[in-house]
């Protein structure tokens, strides 16, 4: 007895399939985006009034930031992420275009002893946002076929990088550095990088930043081991966000009701927002905000699991991982856990060009969430 083994053809084909966007995510960032505007108005208003201005001034003009990120998020969600491919050497190109004329031309703005900004006519912006998505898109590119580091077809791409991260260095940015450098080690990770090359380049990027950390960036350091040594100057920030973590307890003092952002804590609308919301939400506020950026990071990491292609799956990653890091590091700023850094909590903090960056890279991430594979099996006789 025996059995004819030819008697059926077995066939697998594998068919791409679009399917709804991933809902879980796109609830956390309407969420995100909504407490971002309520901490915006509450935090703010103060100021606005100290400036003369309507007290809703602050929220009227990232609200106006909403609308072309709506928009934004829209068309990316909308546009097949696979032909962002070819746009990575042009978005490097602009970025880098962007961060000479911000330190090389009238157009770049200085504030609070760092250049940052430039502005056109109306529009203000920080070009070094951009870098982000530009960084996402280059790697993404670069490691989707192969994680050799050492091509000559990836030379141009980190001579631009470089190029880009000099321009930033001078501002000075090291916060939004270490943020680029970090997502670009985690891409390339997921691409299949190896350990011991990560572990060297993790070594020779601390041992990078530790010659070039300023006077400034040292005197952050030495106070955030204590905060009293310069309790009017460098350490006043820090010892007014725990005053106002303090104050918020576990249920918070309630919605406007801060004391710290009338005067006591400058930057209560941007860098140390997450303190405000401390204060007037207390602990439960916090926790619901850092498990809102839980669901996101973890959403993220789905979305690349199941992404059918390579450069789908590092672009979500890198996606992911910039945002998650940057409000990680921002939080933990706020609270005191690691040193002082001039970076925005993403979807929170009052800023146009982050809000706008960030909902762009969010449209990307929808769109990614859509793709999936479907194995089908056919038998024919």
């Amino acid at each position: 007895m025996y059995y004819q083994r030819n008697k059926y053809t077995t066939r697998t084909d594998t068919v791409y399939t679009q399917t709804p966007a991933d809902n879980l995510l796109v609830i956390v960032v309407v969420f995100l985006i909504v407490f971002g505007m309520m901490a915006v108005f509450s935090a703010s208003a103060p100021k606005a009034i100290g400036y003369g201005e309507n007290p809703l001034s602050f929220l009227i003009r990232q609200l106006i930031w909403l609308v072309p990120s709506l928009f934004g998020v829209i068309f990316f969600s909308k546009f097949d992420y696979k032909r962002l491919k070819p746009f990575a050497g042009m978005l490097g190109l602009f970025v880098l275009a962007t961060l000479l004329l911000v330190q090389f031309s009238p157009l770049g703005v200085t504030v609070n002893e760092a250049k940052r900004w430039l502005v056109l006519g109306p529009l203000q912006f920080q070009p070094s946002e951009l870098a982000k998505p530009a960084l996402v898109l280059y790697f993404a590119t670069l490691f989707s076929k192969d994680c050799i580091i050492l091509d000559n077809r990836k030379y141009p791409f980190y001579f631009i990088f470089a190029a880009m991260l000099g321009l930033i260095y001078l501002q000075p940015n090291l916060s939004m550095i270490i943020l680029l450098l970090t997502t670009s080690v985690a891409m390339y990770y997921v691409a299949g990088g190896s350990v011991k090359i990560i572990s060297w380049l993790f070594a020779l990027g601390s041992a990078a930043v530790a010659l070039t950390i300023r006077g400034y960036q040292l005197k952050r350091i030495k106070v955030w081991w204590n905060p009293f040594s310069d309790a009017l100057g460098a350490g006043y920030n820090i010892i007014q966000s725990m005053v106002a973590f303090s104050s918020g307890g576990f249920f918070g003092v309630g919605f406007g009701n801060s004391k710290q952002k009338l005067s006591w804590l400058p930057e209560g609308h941007t860098d140390f927002i997450f303190a405000i919301i401390g204060e007037e939400f207390g602990f439960l506020g916090c926790f619901f905000l850092i498990c809102l950026f839980g669901i996101f990071l973890h959403r993220g990491f789905f979305i690349a699991k199941k992404c059918p292609d390579m450069f789908g799956k590092i672009l979500a990653v890198g996606i992911t991982f910039s945002i998650c890091f940057q409000a990680f590091t921002n939080m933990a700023v706020a609270s005191s856990f690691v040193p002082a850094t001039g970076i925005p909590l993403p979807f929170i903090s009052y800023g146009g060009s982050s809000l706008f960056v960030s909902l762009c890279m969010i449209g990307v991430l929808i769109n990614i969430s859509k793709k999936r594979v479907q194995r089908t099996i056919h038998y024919v006789e």
